[in-house]
């Protein structure tokens, strides 16, 4: 299994990025989703639709001051675990990778990694969220049902993408 950027010395353990890659990836991949629908283009909030979601969650309409701030705290509260996700994928990648770093920083393995891994957050986030129990949407009102599917085909195609950039990649050693 490739992972990292240059050749696996004789003997020597190949080091994983899979695990502080994908971290990273979920991370990532969730800060984009909170500043760039969230925030930028205010597409949606955590729980703005949960008017009609499955799970009987009160709403908090986002056009009102209030709603907006309830809003805002749970989208915190998202920003939140994101910023955890990449503070532990890099401990991790830290633990893993103890010289050449800067190869491990340019190397397809770890990208192809990542890229799984915002993947997995948007086809995970977009099943959960959007779908299980519809507390938003990716764009909605009418059409919304493709806004979100198209969310869930862009996270395969970064998951395959990500995974066939990584295959590329060379092992090395710890």
């Amino acid at each position: 299994m490739a992972t990292t950027g240059a050749d696996v010395r004789a003997g020597a353990e190949p080091v994983s990025l899979r695990l502080p890659g994908i971290v990273l990836g979920v991370g990532l991949g969730g800060f984009v989703d909170g500043i760039l629908l969230h925030q930028l283009l205010q597409w949606h909030h955590m729980l703005s639709s949960t008017d009609t979601d499955h799970i009987g969650v009160r709403y908090y309409d986002p056009d009102t001051v209030s709603g907006l701030e309830m809003n805002t705290v749970w989208d915190g509260f998202f920003h939140t675990v994101c910023w955890l996700a990449v503070l532990l994928g890099l401990a991790v990648l830290y633990s893993r990778v103890t010289r050449d770093r800067r190869r491990v920083w340019t190397s397809r393995v770890l990208w192809g990694w990542v890229l799984v891994g915002w993947g997995l957050f948007n086809l995970v986030e977009g099943v959960v969220d959007h779908h299980i129990l519809g507390i938003h949407h990716v764009y909605a009102g009418d059409g919304q049902v493709w806004w979100d599917i198209g969310f869930l085909v862009l996270g395969a195609l970064l998951v395959a993408g990500g995974y066939l950039l990584q295959r590329g990649g060379r092992a090395r050693a710890a």
